[in-house]
């Protein structure tokens, strides 16, 4: 995933084709199946099996058509394959061009889509519907690989609540939910770079020094708020430790603020309470996973970004009985 300006260029040479045939995808099943053969593949398909590029496509009963399953045949192992196989789509029903228009809707839409729109728009129930969101979420987050290394520079950290109303009709709520009703997420933003958050279950000096020590090198500056913890968790790096102190109404001196996490809060908290509304505290990591993305590829156009996650999918796996899991 690429982190700076100057790494736009990695995404592909004919890109106006390609982000030209995304809405030719969302509609025609053959299109759909073709175009994520070309992020997964490019011109070097590979069985996901063996690895072997020796394999070819099967052929309908008609002249110059492909089968109706989209099959591949691999002349290494002799095994049949889908593009789907070995990604997020594996042992899926929803057509491909669904899940195509899925992962468009959630890159071109800043504050996320619902899988109520998702359901709407294509006609599948909302079970599919949001299983299909939350794999494409699942798609998003990045592995160790794909996360671009540790903070560096001048790095901000800062942490909110999330959640807290009740999801039953009746139950009525007197005043404000407090901190222990809610979900903390923290957030490490790299000015000018990538952000790293994660809902977490506190947010002790033991949690945020975890999540320093893995995302931030030790040559960075740290800006924070007042909150007590940072003085000690912050011990250490290089660059300093240094704080705004909003209950004394102080947000900015110099350069020191933490106006660019607090801008990323804002964007998580806009989708979460305008667009999904409620989210169970079981699911929250993905949703963050799904705003980190977009974060993190925010110099990218849409259908860039949809290229990127789509190739993201390859080799990840989530299965029902993982996302229902307690």
């Amino acid at each position: 995933m690429a982190n700076r300006r100057g790494s736009k260029t990695q995404v592909g040479q004919d890109k106006s084709d390609t982000v030209a045939s995304i809405p030719r995808a969302c509609s025609d099943e053959q299109a759909a199946v073709e175009f994520v053969e070309r992020q997964r593949w490019g011109e070097s398909p590979a069985c996901p099996r063996c690895g072997d590029t020796d394999v070819g496509k099967m052929m309908g009963s008609e002249p110059s058509t492909r089968n109706k399953r989209f099959l591949w045949r691999c002349h290494g192992c002799k095994k049949q394959f889908t593009v789907r196989i070995g990604t997020v789509f594996e042992d899926s029903r929803i057509p491909l061009r669904h899940w195509c228009y899925g992962f468009w809707a959630a890159c071109a839409s800043k504050k996320g889509v619902s899988a109520l729109q998702i359901k709407r728009q294509t006609g599948l129930s909302y079970k599919s519907a949001l299983f299909m969101m939350h794999r494409i979420r699942f798609a998003m987050a990045p592995t160790n690989e794909e996360d671009g290394g540790q903070l560096t520079g001048t790095v901000e950290m800062d942490e909110c609540y999330v959640g807290g109303r009740s999801r039953y009709k009746g139950h009525r709520r007197v005043g404000r939910p407090s901190p222990r009703e809610k979900t903390p997420v923290i957030a490490i933003v790299e000015r000018g770079g990538r952000v790293r958050a994660r809902a977490v279950p506190d947010v002790t000096a033991a949690t945020l020094k975890q999540a320093l020590q893995e995302h931030v090198e030790s040559s960075a500056r740290i800006i924070t708020d007042e909150f007590n913890v940072y003085r000690t968790v912050t011990r250490g790096f290089e660059g300093g430790h240094e704080t705004v102190c909003h209950s004394a109404k102080e947000y900015v001196r110099g350069d020191v603020h933490t106006n660019t996490v607090e801008g990323f809060f804002s964007i998580l908290k806009r989708g979460i309470n305008g667009t999904f509304h409620a989210v169970s505290r079981k699911h929250l990591h993905r949703y963050v996973s799904e705003f980190q993305f977009r974060y993190n590829t925010r110099w990218y156009d849409d259908g860039d970004r949809t290229m990127l996650a789509i190739q993201a999918a390859d080799g990840k796996r989530l299965t029902y009985r993982q996302q229902v899991a307690h």
